[in-house]
C-alpha cells in the first residue's frame, strides 16, 4: 500500500511517499523559514499563501522522484490539526480533492501523533509500550503509549512549551528567527556562570512551565551589559536549565509508568543538548532511548505517510468531508 503523506500545519511544506512494507519511498520538504525571519515569527496569511504555492509542485515531484504515478497511490494521509487554520486547510482541501478524484481514501492526522511515531520510521523502531516527550514549537507534552491511538497524557505545558521559550530566548538575544538552533549554537561558546531555575521540578507531578524561566532570563540580561559572552553565558544557562527540567520530568515518567522505553520527538528534540543528558538519564534508570533522525525532527511529510498508514492499515475510515481541527488534544483519539 502506497500513502501519500501531505504536512501543511505551519511554516513547512512536507510532501511524502510511505509503503506498507517497503517503507519510506521518497519524501521532499519546502521550509517558509527564509520568508518568515524577516517579521520575527510565523505570519498565518503568509504561510497559508506560500503552502498554496509549493504543495501541488511538491507532490509531482514526489511521484515523479518514487517513479509512481496516481493510480498507484492507495490513501492520502494529511495534517488535519492542531496547526494554523489557514495552513492546515490547504492540505486538507487538496488531500480531499485528490482522493476523490483518484477514488482513494483520505485520512486526518494528528500533527503531534505524526511527531510521536516518527521514529517509527528508523531501522531500529521502539517497541510499545513507552513514554513519549513530545517537544514542538507549540507543544511540550509527556504521554504515555500503549499503541497507534492508546494515549495517556501525563503531563503538559501550563503556559509557554520549550520551543516557544526557545524562540522568545532567540528573540530577547538577538538572535532571530527560528530560535531553537541559534540558542543552542550560540550557548557553544558559553560559560556555567548563571544559576537558572528549574521550573516545576520542585513539586510532584508531570506538568511543565516555562514561562518564569523565560522571564528569568530576561531579568537576567538586563542585569548584564548585553556583552557578546553575556549573551552566550545566558543561552548556556536557559538550555541547560531547559533540559535538566525535561530530564527531570522524564526520570519521573519512567518511574510512574514503570516503563523502560522513552522517545523524545518533536523540533526541540533535534537539540544536542537535551538528547545527551536524556541518553545519560536512560542508561542510568537502564532505560533506552529513541528518536528520529534529524530531518524528521522537525514537521516533515514522512511522519504523516506512515501515521496515516498504520490507520488505514486498520481500516480506519472518513466521509468526504473537509475538516481541519488548529486545537486539538492527542488524548482524543482513538485506537487502530
Amino acid at each position: 500500500m502506497y500513502i501519500l503523506g501531505i504536512e501543511t500545519s505551519c511554516d513547512e511544506t512536507g510532501v511524502a511517499i510511505y509503503h506498507s512494507t517497503q517503507g519510506l519511498i521518497s519524501h521532499h520538504l519546502y521550509s517558509q523559514v527564509s520568508m518568515h525571519n524577516d517579521y520575527g515569527g510565523v505570519v498565518p496569511e503568509l504561510a497559508s499563501r506560500d503552502h498554496i504555492r509549493k504543495l501541488i509542485p511538491l507532490i509531482k515531484q514526489t511521484l515523479s522522484d518514487s517513479r509512481l504515478i496516481k493510480s498507484d497511490i492507495n490513501g492520502i494521509a494529511y495534517t488535519a490539526g492542531p496547526g494554523l487554520m489557514g495552513a492546515l486547510l490547504v492540505g486538507a482541501t487538496t488531500a480531499r480533492s485528490l482522493a476523490w478524484t483518484w477514488q482513494i481514501p483520505a485520512i486526518a492526522v494528528h500533527h503531534m501523533e505524526g511527531h510521536l511515531l516518527a521514529p517509527m520510521l528508523e531501522e531500529n523502531p521502539p517497541r510499545f509500550p513507552f513514554v513519549a516527550l513530545l517537544v514542538s514549537g507549540g507543544h511540550t507534552l509527556l504521554i504515555q503509549v500503549d499503541g497507534i491511538g492508546q494515549y495517556t497524557q501525563l503531563g503538559e505545558s501550563l503556559d509557554d512549551a520549550a520551543g516557544e521559550a526557545f524562540d522568545k530566548t532567540a528573540k530577547m538575544l538577538g538572535l532571530g528567527y527560528p530560535g531553537g538552533a541559534k540558542v543552542a549554537k550560540l550557548a557553544e561558546q558559553g560559560n556555567d556562570r548563571f544559576k537558572f531555575p528549574r521550573p516545576m521540578t520542585d513539586r510532584p507531578g508531570l506538568d511543565f512551565s516555562f514561562s518564569g524561566l523565560k522571564t528569568f532570563t530576561m531579568n537576567t540580561l538586563n542585569k548584564t551589559e548585553k556583552t557578546a559572552q553575556d549573551k552566550a553565558d545566558i543561552a548556556f544557562a536557559f538550555q541547560k536549565a531547559t533540559a535538566e527540567t525535561l530530564v527531570i520530568k522524564c526520570r519521573r515518567a519512567l518511574r510512574q509508568t514503570h516503563l523502560k522505553t522513552l522517545v523524545i520527538a518533536g523540533g526541540v528534540s533535534a537539540n544536542t543538548q537535551i538528547r545527551n543528558d536524556l541518553l545519560i538519564m536512560t542508561k542510568k534508570e537502564n532505560a533506552q532511548l529513541f528518536f528520529p533522525r534529524l530531518e524528521f525532527c522537525t514537521d516533515n511529510g514522512a511522519m504523516i505517510a506512515f501515521a496515516g498508514c498504520q490507520r488505514l492499515l486498520a481500516g480506519q475510515q472518513e466521509n468526504l468531508e473537509i475538516y481541519v481541527k488548529p486545537r486539538w488534544s492527542i488524548a482524543t483519539l482513538r485506537g487502530c
